[in-house]
């Protein structure tokens, strides 16, 4: 079997094989695994001299593995491979072997599986497993035995003690067993080895002595403390964690000592245990010694600093505080440990800061936690006593320096991209501790910010533009951030009130930085800041009006600067401060439109088809696509300036022709090329309808918050300038109908000049319609579009009758045909349940909104019964995705029985009353009721896929059924019930008795629910 095993391992890690040979030899090989035969001989394939090939040897180990770990393999069989691989370990790892010792990675194979056999034999068959490769170990310049030995230890914690991994509850069970096994046999016996090799090797192998850190770093948390910390041990590891490297290069043994360190701090103890041993292993000189050292403190600032131990100590910094505070936060700590934690708290702070403190941000982030965890606390302590408040200057003061770029770092170079984000993500962390601070001291968060922001406008002041842009930089950001102070709901702690003294202060800062001239501060990153800030705090220019024009020229100069981050970023900021600003803004319309003028012009660039495809942020993105949505933002801010209350409307209209000329006229060049297929000239044509759709949205904004039935109409001069453009917008789509993108902007358009010309747009619904719902259209679009009808109906229910009356058949058959579209895949199946859910919501709000007429006037009842059928289709329809359609089309099936099915002719309470024959609106709804709504019902209630008593959305289906049916016998009376006794009752199988009392006497739907739920819980 050794041949046929060898044979299809080499056929299937062969890349030349033919793939069904492959598959052949792999199907062979997977059912190996409970094959005895097998097992011996992937033993033998292993083990035998001369060896097979690395790739026969490794997955020869594998299905070993596998069978192992399956328990499949018997204890005589697992005898066998201890007793094969031990004769083997022996011959090649004794430190005498005439063969070499397997590379790397058969080691690694090697080493697991021996771990399997030590997890099944070592409680009873191979007790001595630690002793016989101990043994190994231990013979003189053997150090292939000493690398084996020490893989073995490090497998067995990562196989029975890892707490990263999830395990089962017999694992755990077997795992916790083996666990005290080991103490109880060999744990001293492991210990006493550690010793030994560092002793050994300390000064002839660092691989061996880093290793054997690592295994002790891995074994601490579960062995007894005291094999680890005594003298004999410290004597050997603290050396190792002082040692020096002339050459300043890496030096793994001495991170890896560290890292023990911190593994053996980490350990679970009793509080006053741990702060006992944190001073006993005398850590703060350690660290401080560390943080003292040439690699450290030397050569900071120079290639030559030595992060990796900066790491590796921040790490250990960052452990000790984290246990310590978790000791003061112990209710149950001892008052000795916790007045013991408390002076730890204040011997580790200072190397905490260093660290925080430090130019890498990785070794800043690796103690952010137990800085969170300290400040956290100190919130909770309630007031400070002197020793916790004396911490908090030195904490703010560094949380704030480590938010200044540092000096090696270049703002907006497309090299630096990277790194500013993550600088930018570390920022963000930093604000939150900031936060905290100020959730335990308010007021020395405001006067520290206060200090420092005015400090730095008398720099400004002192060198103006030779000032370095980065503290600039850092001032301006805090302003940014004062605002969580200043302002209510804000911060960690929101309060309802501002802070007056913060609030003062921030009003302070806005002044000086307005009068300070920094907008022409020659940094982009400084221009940026200040007009982040303007907008943010636009509330302070309402109460300071004298401050907007200065302001509002920074931001007309810098909607044209050089640098395209600044300036299409100014562009969306100006349409924030303008938006929020505009009673404020709008006398000095004529001249910013005049000044922003030459940047209006758009120019549409086809991407080319190897454009990078990456997410890119906003920021970052200056594609010719994203530059056109900033220019977006231009049109919008036009529109908000022009449409103010104080401008009269002749000039509001003036102001929109002005902008609007150079659009029509642009879109008339471009549409011969256009009509042609030219990709370039139908983008610009889609830009301009776009820029049309924004710029009256931005006019719409005056009226923003009123709802669109209570806005007054548009004055007439401003309604026919915009009325211009829904004319061009619609002459483009009729010709461009074709394209997607067209359609995608003319929608968009729509649904903005709604917004600015209210009714005076329903004349001109049906083109709309015709353009917007074309055979080309996607069921996508068209439910896009019915959302958008939705909210025209309701706003305009007043003044739509007619209109709707004229469109409704067209715009029905157009649905229709989306709704009978075979669908091909899941995107297909998603538009369809979007499109009807859609659809349906289209008819309850014409329904809602005292619009039913419509449906069965002259011009639509051609269509009324296909209407009324594909509503039932849809009810009846019980899909995954579909049940929102369905609910609500049931929900219009009774809204339509209300509206057609008469006066009430049954009466539904304790006493039952029928008075008379059904009167229905409509000749015959009484009968079609009866005989389509109610059969819907049965037929859904008697769908297998119809679970309201495991699904909430088929719960709300079966409340709309009992609504239905309570419906149909109130409008039918005794002949519903007639019908119910004579066909619905026969063809079920029941007897209704008690379905008719609770129907005729609930008020409610609720009882009519629960017999449902019954009958279905009985049927099935």
């Amino acid at each position: 079997m050794d041949a046929q095993i060898q044979n299809a391992i080499e056929i299937g890690w062969n890349h030349t094989s033919d793939q069904a040979l492959k598959g052949q030899a792999f199907e062979f090989l997977n059912q190996l695994s409970t094959n005895p035969e097998a097992w011996h001989a992937c033993t033998s394939l292993f083990t035998r001299t001369p060896r097979a090939s690395e790739v026969v040897r490794l997955v020869s180990l594998e299905i070993l593995n596998n069978a192992i770990q399956s328990q499949a393999v018997d204890v005589a069989n697992l005898g066998f491979l201890k007793q094969s691989l031990v004769e083997y370990v022996g011959r090649i790892y004794s430190g005498s072997a005439q063969e070499p010792v397997d590379p790397a990675h058969l080691q690694n194979k090697l080493t697991q599986t021996l771990t399997y056999l030590f997890a099944s034999l070592y409680k009873e068959g191979w007790e001595s497993f630690i002793d016989d490769f101990l043994g190994l170990a231990q013979k003189d310049n053997n150090l292939p035995g000493v690398v084996l030995y020490l893989r073995i230890l490090g497998s067995i914690h990562d196989e029975i003690a890892d707490l990263m991994l999830s395990r089962s509850s017999d694992e755990a069970k077997r795992n916790n067993d083996l666990k005290d096994l080991v103490r109880e046999r060999h744990m001293r016996t492991i210990a006493e080895s550690w010793k030994d090799l560092l002793a050994r090797y300390s000064n002839q192998n660092d691989v061996v002595v880093e290793t054997t850190l690592k295994v002790i770093g891995k074994w601490v948390s579960w062995a007894d403390i005291h094999l680890v910390i005594n003298q004999e041990m410290l004597n050997l590891l603290l050396p190792l964690v002082g040692r020096t490297n002339a050459t300043g290069g890496e030096d793994r043994v001495r991170d890896a000592a560290v890292d023990t360190l911190t593994e053996i701090v980490a350990k679970k103890m009793k509080p006053s245990d741990k702060v006992e041993m944190i001073s006993f292993l005398n850590l703060r000189e350690i660290v401080t010694q560390l943080l003292a050292s040439p690699p450290l403190n030397e050569w900071k600032g120079t290639p030559r600093y030595d992060t990796d131990l900066a790491e590796a100590v921040a790490k250990l910094v960052n452990t000790i505080m984290t246990d310590v505070v978790r000791v003061l936060e112990d209710t149950k700590a001892e008052t000795d440990a916790k007045a013991k934690a408390e002076q730890l708290v204040r011997d580790f702070l200072p190397s905490l800061l260093r660290l925080f403190s430090d130019e890498f941000d990785e070794v800043c982030s690796t103690v952010i936690p137990s800085l969170t965890d300290l400040l956290t606390f100190l919130r909770k302590v309630g007031p400070l006593p002197p020793t916790y408040s004396e911490m908090l200057p030195p904490i703010l003061n560094a949380i704030v320096l480590k938010m200044r770029f540092d000096e090696t770092s270049s703002w907006g170079d497309e090299d630096e991209q990277t790194d500013e984000a993550e600088f930018q993500e570390l920022r963000k962390k930093l604000q939150n501790l900031q936060k905290s601070v100020a959730s335990v001291d308010e007021n020395l968060c405001i006067e520290f910010l206060s200090n420092l922001v005015a400090n730095m406008f008398l720099t400004l002041e002192q060198q103006g533009s030779r000032m370095d842009w980065r503290d600039l930089d850092l001032a301006l950001h805090e302003i940014y951030l004062f605002g969580e102070l200043a302002m209510p709901n804000m911060g960690l702690a929101q309060k309802s009130q501002a802070n007056p003294i913060a609030a003062e202060r921030l009003a302070v800062m806005m002044s000086k930085m307005v009068e300070s001239g920094i907008a022409n501060y020659p940094h982009p990153a400084i221009l940026l800041q200040y007009m982040e800030i303007c907008t943010r705090y636009y509330n302070f220019f309402e109460d300071q009006q004298r401050y907007i024009p200065q302001v509002l020229e920074n931001f007309v100069r810098l909607v044209h600067h050089t640098h395209v981050r600044v300036r299409t970023r100014s562009w969306y900021l100006f349409l924030r401060f303008v938006k929020t600003l505009r009673a404020q803004v709008g006398n000095v319309a004529k001249t910013v439109i005049e000044s922003i003028s030459d940047l209006l012009p758009i120019k549409a660039e086809v991407p080319s088809t190897d454009a990078d495809d990456d997410m890119s942020s906003d920021e970052s993105d200056h594609s010719p696509n994203a530059v056109f949505n900033s220019q977006l933002y231009l049109y919008e801010a036009i529109g908000c300036i022009s449409s103010t209350s104080a401008t009269p409307p002749t000039e509001q209209a003036l102001y929109a022709r002005s902008v609007m000329e150079p659009l029509f006229a642009d879109m008339s060049v471009h549409m011969e090329r256009a009509k042609a297929g030219d990709a370039q000239a139908i983008l610009q044509i889609h830009h301009i309808i776009m820029a049309l759709g924004t710029l009256a949205n931005g006019f719409a904004e005056s009226t923003a918050g009123q709802p669109t039935v209570k806005r007054p109409a548009p004055h007439e001069a401003i309604s026919n300038e915009f009325s211009r453009a829904a004319e061009a917008i619609l002459i483009a789509l009729n010709q461009l109908n074709a394209s997607e993108d067209i359609r995608t902007a003319c929608r968009s358009a729509f649904s903005r000049l709604l917004g600015v010309l209210g009714a005076a747009i329903l004349p001109q619904l049906p083109q709309w319609i015709e353009g917007l719902l074309s055979l080309s259209s996607s069921k996508d679009e068209m439910a896009v579009f019915l959302r958008l009808l939705e909210q025209v109906v309701y706003n305009f229910k007043g003044e739509i009758y007619n209109i709707l009356d004229l469109l409704l058949t067209p715009l029905l058959e157009r649905v229709f045909g989306g709704l009978s579209e075979p669908i091909s895949g899941t995107d297909d199946e998603i538009q369809l349940q979007e499109l009807r859910r859609e659809y349906v919501s289209f008819v309850q709000v014409i329904l809602l909104n005292d619009l039913g007429g419509v449906l069965v006037s002259a011009s639509n009842q051609g269509v009324f019964e296909s209407l009324v059928s594909s509503i039932i289709t849809i009810a009846k329809t019980l899909t995954h995705g579909n049940l929102v359609p369905s609910r609500i089309a049931f929900n219009v099936l009774s809204r339509m029985a209300v509206q057609w099915g008469g006066p009430d002719v049954a009466t539904i309470g304790e006493n039952p009353v029928a008075t008379g024959a059904p009167a229905p609106a409509i000749p015959g709804f009484d009968q079609f009721m009866i005989d389509q709504f109610h059969s819907l019902c049965w037929s859904v209630l008697q769908d297998s896929a119809f679970r309201p008593g495991n699904d909430a959305q088929a719960r709300q289906i079966l409340n709309e059924i009992a609504g239905i049916q309570q419906v149909v016998y109130a409008k039918t009376g005794d002949t519903f019930v007639r019908h119910l006794q004579g066909v619905t009752f026969p063809q079920l199988g029941i007897d209704g008795t008690e379905y008719l009392k609770v129907l005729t006497t609930s008020t409610e739907k609720k009882p009519v629910v629960t017999w449902l739920l019954g009958l279905l819980k009985g049927r099935r």
